[in-house]
């Protein structure tokens, strides 16, 4: 197996499954229907594509820094008479790992050219929220959750050395959720994968996965004070 890993940070994302009418949240972390967008885009896809091999992929996400919960208001005008507001929820701040992972390293290849040379731009849930780079993080020869917990941490390297002399050089335990494979246990289940993203009729299905909540992961820069 080989997984390929996504850095998706931003100063706004947002990650709702089925945003409809005035209110539009967010989930705390990526949707599999929001990447799913990601990738199909960054190919070249029609809204109306087949998204099977995509929905194939073992998906998993590890929160490297939750961010902020941020509303937003927009004025809708519907016709010269009516209009109204809506309130739009993103995440401020956020940096996520995410593993996509599949038997097949050819088509991970497939998926790496493409976010490196994407077809259509590229956003972290809306239009409005594109990424910072770098998105793509590459292949790794390593299961999905072996490549989230293996990474190095995300964050800035600041915040790294602020992190390593508050809590006496312990790394950071962060929350990592994984799709279940049929058979075996779930936490918890989601309505966020896409059967089509055809705008004339949206469809979307259900999603079980499991949660790690206390992974420890590697802190990756030297504090070179650490010496004095």
């Amino acid at each position: 197996m080989s997984t390929l890993l996504l850095r998706l940070a931003a100063p706004f994302q947002s990650w709702g499954s089925e945003s409809k009418f005035e209110i539009r949240h967010t989930f705390n972390e990526p949707t599999k229907s929001g990447v799913i967008g990601l990738l199909a885009a960054a190919l070249g896809r029609k809204r109306d594509a087949d998204l099977s091999d995509l929905i194939a992929l073992h998906f998993g996400v590890r929160t490297d820094q939750q961010g902020a919960l941020q509303q937003d208001f927009h004025m809708v005008r519907k016709d010269a008479k009516v209009s109204y507001v809506t309130r739009r929820y993103y995440l401020s701040d956020a940096i996520f790992l995410v593993g996509l992972e599949s038997p097949d390293k050819k088509f991970l290849l497939e998926l790496e050219e493409a976010l490196n040379n994407p077809a259509f731009p590229l956003f972290l849930g809306r239009r409005s929220c594109p990424p910072t780079l770098p998105l793509c993080l590459g292949i790794r020869n390593k299961d999905l959750p072996t490549a989230l917990r293996d990474e190095p941490w995300l964050v800035p390297d600041w915040r790294q050395i602020r992190w390593r002399r508050r809590n006496h050089n312990e790394n950071p335990r962060l929350r990592i959720t994984i799709d279940t494979l049929p058979g075996e246990k779930r936490d918890a289940i989601q309505k966020d994968v896409p059967i089509t993203f055809d705008p004339r009729h949206r469809q979307y299905g259900y999603r079980g996965y499991s949660v790690m909540k206390d992974a420890e992961i590697e802190i990756g820069t030297h504090d070179p004070m650490q010496e004095l």
